[in-house]
């Protein structure tokens, strides 16, 4: 079938939409993404949503709601532009609270309003099941990863957070790594600027040693997994350590955040390493594999093959894999993995709205 997979990733860049053929042979799934679109976010829409953590029960409903109303329309002209159909709609929604310790997260984007509008069926709320059932909610892409892309040791996502999966005692793990384009974009607008295009800011800047050993030392890095992050992380515990720097040109500080998070990255693969018993082929996806000095630190910290696919997969792999969940979830097949959540048992997560006669 075809499935407009909707990704709203924490880097606040704007939300991916990608129209995939989603066909399932026995117990194998291939995967074609037909058209792909990323619609930047107006910045009433980025302060909105950043912002919305703090605001009252009533501004974070309507919020909900009038979110998930975006989102119909863009979907709506998506399909107009691309002259194409779809029988469904999945939808991984806006984080506003990760908190799966205290058995909380919540992404916006009302799926009966988001069905409504667009006039397809919707399936949305991936991780709160998860999370009720003892598991991080997050990274749920390394199922996608299991299923889709096998041939590689490690999946490795350069987002708003990086994160990864792989094979570790023969059964799939993932967590959230570092955070990554959150906080490369939010160092980029001291500049004027949306993100650090192709790591240029970074590129020409000097690492500080004592910044760059200071986030090393974060708690965090210290956990084993399952293990993810939300933005009340990075507020809590990392930002401040930065902010202790603030003297220093962004040029500087770019260039050690981006030596972290290639460090980060790195020290969990090393840990990893070698466990299939064959060299390690990394497949590389997601905003940061544009960023040049990001990708030279990474080649030069890890001894594994790092590989950067085709554009389209680079930027769209996430809202692709939430296609794949979503085509799951209405056959009623389970779409989570405990072993990369923590999560007492694999579950078909999502919930449903709209009509499904038609796919069922």
């Amino acid at each position: 079938m075809n499935v407009v997979g909707i990704m709203s990733g924490t880097s606040m860049d704007g939300v991916d939409l990608c129209l995939c053929d989603i066909q399932q042979n026995g117990n194998s799934w291939n995967y074609r993404i037909i058209a792909s679109e990323t619609v930047p976010y107006e910045e009433k829409w980025r302060v909105r949503l950043s912002q919305l953590r703090y605001q009252n029960s009533e501004v974070f409903v309507k919020t909900d709601i009038f979110y998930a109303k975006y989102l119909g329309e863009k979907v709506n002209e998506f399909l107009k532009k691309t002259g194409q159909s779809a029988d469904l709609v999945s939808s991984h929604g806006h984080t506003v609270f990760h908190d799966p310790s205290g058995w909380v997260t919540s992404q916006v984007g009302d799926g009966a309003t988001l069905s409504a509008v667009c006039g397809l069926p919707v399936v949305s709320n991936f991780r709160r099941a998860d999370v009720a059932l003892g598991g991080q909610g997050a990274p749920l892409v390394g199922i996608g990863d299991e299923i889709l892309f096998s041939e590689y040791d490690i999946c490795l996502n350069l987002g708003g957070f990086c994160n990864l999966s792989a094979i570790q005692n023969g059964n799939r793990i993932a967590f959230d790594v570092s955070p990554c384009n959150i906080i490369l974009n939010r160092l980029a607008r001291e500049k004027g600027l949306k993100y650090d295009e192709g790591g240029a800011i970074a590129e020409s800047g000097e690492v500080i040693l004592p910044l760059l050993t200071a986030l090393n030392n974060v708690e965090y890095y210290s956990r084993n997994y399952p293990k993810s992050l939300g933005r009340e992380w990075i507020n809590k515990e990392f930002w401040h350590v930065v902010r202790d720097y603030d003297k220093e040109p962004v040029e500087n500080r770019m260039k050690t955040l981006v030596r972290h998070i290639a460090q980060q990255i790195a020290f969990s693969i090393n840990v990893l390493k070698g466990d299939n018993g064959h060299g390690n082929k990394i497949l590389v996806t997601g905003g940061g594999a544009h960023n040049h000095c990001l990708m030279d630190y990474l080649q030069s910290e890890t001894d594994g093959d790092v590989i950067v696919p085709d554009a389209a997969l680079v930027d769209y792999k996430e809202a692709m894999v939430f296609a794949l969940l979503g085509t799951m979830r209405i056959k009623n097949l389970k779409n989570t993995l405990p072993s990369a959540t923590g999560a007492l048992h694999a579950i078909a997560a999502g919930s449903l709205d709209g009509d499904f006669s038609k796919l069922i």
